[in-house]
C-alpha cells in the first residue's frame, strides 16, 4: 500500500533533506525503503546498527549515492552539527533523507542549527484517505477496531493485530522511555496509560488520577508529557483567544494507536476522529506551512464541541463526532453560528448526509475519505 507523501517527499528531496519523523512502526522506515527502490543507487544505514554505525560515522557511503537513507541518527551525540556538515558538502545529485520517532522531531525542533535546510514529513496511522482505491476503501470499522498502524490493521488474523498491540505499548514502556525520562516507576506509568485508556473524550482531571495511581499530580503530567514523546497519545487542548489560557486547561487524551482505546462506541469513534483530524491538520502544516492546531471547545457550563480546527489562530472548522443519530448537535449549531466557522457533525452510522447553512451531516466514511491526509 503506497503512502501517500511519498510523491511530496520525492519532491521535496529535490529541494532540501527531508526529515521523516513519526510513532514507531507505523511504516517510516518501509516508506523509506519504498522511495529508496525508486533510485538507482540509495544507502540506507541504521545507527542502531554497530556496523552502520561506523559507516555514519566515518560517511564512508560512496560519493555517487543518489540516495542516503539516515535512520535513527538522532541517537548519535551532536547529531544535527554531523548532519549539518553532511549536508552542506554532500556530492552533488546526492538527496537525504532522515528517519525517526517522535524523539527525531522533538530534537530537532531544539536550535536551530539545521534552519533553512529541511522540510518535516510527519507520518501518522493509516486513514479512510490513504485507503482510497485499495481492498480497503472504505474501511472505517477496520481502522476503529484495529487502528491505523500497518502491520495490526494488515494482518490476515485479527489475534495477530491483538497479540502486536500487547508487545508494542509494553516495549515502548520498557525500552524507549529511557530516551526521554529516567523513570523509576514503570508500574505507575502504566496505570495513569491504562486510566487514559478509560477516560478518551472527556478532559483530563490530573488530581484524579494522582489519587487513583497514588503520585502527585505533577507526576501525572509528567507521565503524560512522556507519553506524548513516545508517539502513545496526544494532547488536544481548549481553543480560547489566548494561547497561553489555553494551555492551562484541562487537555483530552487520544490514543495514535485507535485498538487501545476502551469504552464504548462513543470514546472508541471519537479517538479515530481525533486521529483523522491530527493527520489532516500535521499534513496541512507540513504541506501549506500554515500555522493549523486542533483544539476542542468548551464552556464553563458545560456547552462543548468535540474538535476545532484553527488556522493561524481563526477556528476554521468545528467537527462533533457521534456514534450515531440524526439530529444536529445544539452546541455544534450554537457554536458554528457565534464563531463563522463551518461545522460538520459526523456520525458513524448514518443513512442519509444532508446540509443546513453553516451545519453539515456527513457519514464517517466519506467524510474522512475526503480530507487533505
Amino acid at each position: 500500500m503506497e503512502r501517500l507523501q511519498k510523491a511530496q517527499i520525492l519532491k521535496d528531496l529535490e529541494k532540501k533533506l527531508v526529515f521523516l519523523v513519526g510513532p514507531r512502526q507505523v511504516g517510516k522506515t518501509w516508506l523509506a525503503k519504498d522511495i529508496g527502490a525508486g533510485f538507482g543507487k540509495t544507502v540506507y544505514l541504521n545507527y542502531d546498527s554497530l556496523s552502520d554505525r561506523k559507516i555514519i560515522k566515518k560517511e564512508a557511503w560512496l560519493k555517487n549515492t543518489e540516495l542516503l537513507i539516515l535512520d535513527e541518527l538522532h541517537k548519535m551525540p551532536r547529531w544535527k552539527n554531523f548532519l549539518k556538515g553532511v549536508f552542506d558538502t554532500r556530492t552533488p545529485g546526492m538527496r537525504i533523507l532522515v528517519t525517526g520517532s517522535a524523539r527525531l522531531d522533538l530534537l530537532r525542533q531544539a536550535g536551530d542549527s539545521m534552519a533553512g535546510r529541511y522540510f518535516t514529513h510527519h507520518l501518522l496511522p493509516l486513514s479512510p484517505v490513504e485507503l482510497r482505491g485499495t481492498a480497503f476503501e472504505g474501511g472505517v470499522e477496520r481502522l476503529m477496531s484495529r487502528g491505523g498502524f500497518p502491520e495490526p490493521f494488515l494482518s490476515e488474523d485479527p489475534v495477530d493485530a491483538d497479540r502486536w498491540r500487547r508487545e508494542y505499548a509494553d516495549g515502548l514502556l520498557r525500552r524507549d522511555i529511557f530516551e526521554v525520562d529516567k523513570v523509576q516507576d514503570l508500574r505507575a506509568i502504566q496505570l495513569v496509560l491504562d486510566l487514559l485508556r478509560e477516560r478518551v473524550g472527556t478532559p483530563v482531571s490530573y488530581s484524579s488520577i494522582a489519587r487513583d495511581v497514588e503520585v502527585a499530580p505533577n507526576t501525572v503530567k509528567k507521565f503524560i508529557r512522556i507519553l506524548e514523546a513516545l508517539c502513545i497519545v496526544f494532547r488536544v487542548v481548549p481553543h480560547t483567544a489566548s494561547v497561553a489560557r489555553s494551555l492551562l486547561k484541562n487537555p483530552k487524551i487520544y490514543f495514535f494507536d485507535n485498538g487501545i482505546v476502551k469504552g464504548g462506541p462513543g470514546p472508541v469513534f471519537e479517538n479515530f476522529a481525533a486521529v483523522c483530524l491530527l493527520k489532516h491538520v500535521t499534513g496541512k502544516t507540513d504541506y501549506e506551512g500554515k500555522e493549523y492546531s486542533l483544539r476542542y471547545i468548551r464552556t464553563k457550563e458545560g456547552r462543548e464541541v468535540d474538535f476545532c480546527i484553527v488556522r493561524e489562530g481563526k477556528p476554521e472548522l468545528l467537527v462533533e463526532a457521534k456514534a450515531s443519530g440524526e439530529d444536529f448537535d445544539k452546541s455544534l449549531a450554537a457554536f458554528a453560528q457565534s464563531l463563522g466557522a463551518h461545522g460538520v457533525q459526523v456520525v458513524r452510522d448514518l443513512k442519509n448526509e444532508r446540509r443546513d447553512g453553516r451545519l453539515e451531516l456527513r457519514g464517517a466514511g466519506t467524510f474522512f475519505g475526503e480530507m487533505f491526509l
